[in-house]
């Protein structure tokens, strides 16, 4: 009787120890998370990702290191990442536009799927500027002139197939509008084209140019979104003048992980990101760097990625600029 009673006591005993296994396993994260970051350093998205790594190490109670991958558009670190081990310990930092457009431009080596959102911390704001004594006061004095004067009006952007280089073309499109498109591989050589006179207008990002606004050597006269920025109040959204396709491409940079993490390590990582986003620390260094501040979960990056697409893949095609799937 003893025996029957010690054998069944074992084997709950090796039951009870085999279901509760998995609570004794070590709580993530138990060594330091690596933000891989897909361009050069003093980028706009490196000194994101470095300001996101120093707040959120408080949160995470691990060191977050930044290394940075340039090249291919984010391609050559989006792959890095895929193929690492999907454990939560290295993540990409992306635009949201990567996925609607990027990756439908070029042949790439993996599934861009195997990648999943899993925090949004800024919103790039994107628009078209003028010199600051241009006589161009408003956008629509910008349409007027390049409607009335066929192929005179220049416009530049720093990257092809880029919201900033799609944005102008649908509005130039749905206008009626020929102008002289001038592309250029940096927005520092952009901005010097348009302070020389070389260009009438520039489409290019908010961020960096704040000297110039004080000082009144350029000046915006559209932000290609759905609202007005409290920075520049007084510039109007491209939804606001008519053109809802504009606010539809925009870019929300987050980050990006293996899609087989663990749903328990995206849930840790969420819940850190959003005590990261929220902490002075991290708004700080946006209003530094003059980021837009905007957290939004894996469901908002996948919204709008899907806005983006909706409207940026035809576009691509009709440019013959179209090589995904």
């Amino acid at each position: 009787m003893w025996r029957k009673g010690g054998v069944m006591a074992l084997s709950v005993l090796i039951a009870s120890s085999v279901f509760v296994l998995p609570t004794w396993a070590a709580p993530y994260p138990t060594k330091p998370v690596e933000i891989l970051c897909p361009y050069n350093p003093g980028s706009t998205m490196d000194l994101l990702s470095r300001l996101i790594a120093d707040v959120s190490r408080k949160y995470l109670r691990q060191p977050v290191v930044v290394n940075n991958k340039p090249g291919a558009g984010g391609t050559l670190a989006a792959a890095d990442v895929i193929s690492a081990k999907p454990d939560g310990y290295k993540l990409i930092p992306l635009a949201s536009n990567y996925f609607a457009v990027t990756v439908k431009m070029q042949k790439i080596p993996f599934d861009p799927n195997d990648l999943v959102p899993v925090a949004n911390f800024t919103e790039y704001k994107l628009g078209m500027l003028v010199k600051g004594d241009s006589p161009w006061k408003t956008f629509a004095d910008l349409l007027d002139y390049g409607k009335k004067n066929p192929g005179k009006l220049r416009w530049s952007h720093p990257s092809k197939g880029s919201p900033l280089n799609m944005n102008p073309l649908l509005i130039f499109r749905k206008v009626g509008i020929q102008a002289i498109e001038v592309p250029y591989t940096g927005a520092a050589e952009e901005l010097a084209a348009l302070l020389g006179g070389h260009l009438d207008a520039a489409s290019m990002t908010y961020a960096g140019l704040t000297d110039h606004l004080k000082a009144g050597t350029i000046r915006y006269l559209i932000f290609f979104g759905d609202r007005r920025y409290s920075k520049l109040p007084n510039v109007p959204c491209a939804l606001e003048l008519g053109f809802p396709e504009a606010a539809k491409l925009q870019t929300f940079v987050g980050l990006y992980a293996h899609k087989n993490t663990p749903e328990e390590i995206k849930k840790i990582l969420l819940d850190s990101f959003k005590k990261t986003y929220d902490d002075p620390e991290f708004q700080k260094g946006c209003e530094k760097y003059e980021y837009e501040p905007r957290f939004g979960g894996p469901e908002f990056l996948r919204e709008e990625i899907r806005k983006c697409a909706e409207v940026g893949i035809p576009l691509l095609k009709e440019l013959g600029l179209y090589v995904g799937k």
